[in-house]
């Protein structure tokens, strides 16, 4: 069994993203691996969730524009 991660970010915390955040085919109006969010985008985490599978965090986080994407640790950085 994994053990559950355990966050490093918060809710309502901003933060950036740390590299380009590519689409997993979950925003369907958007192509396939392409860019969703560039590197060092601005955001604010809305929520934090945990992935079911992997046991890892997963962060809603709120670009502005209606855009809120769910991102791994890797793909942001706290300011």
């Amino acid at each position: 069994m994994i053990e559950p991660g355990v966050p490093k970010y918060r809710s309502g915390q901003r933060v950036k993203t740390a590299v380009d955040v590519i689409n997993d085919e979950s925003f369907p109006d958007a192509p396939p691996d392409g860019v969703l969010i560039g590197a060092g985008r601005v955001g604010e985490i809305m929520r934090v969730r945990m992935h079911t599978e992997a046991n890892v965090p997963i962060y809603l986080v709120d670009f502005g524009e209606h855009l809120i994407i769910g991102c791994f640790e890797d793909e942001i950085k706290a300011l």
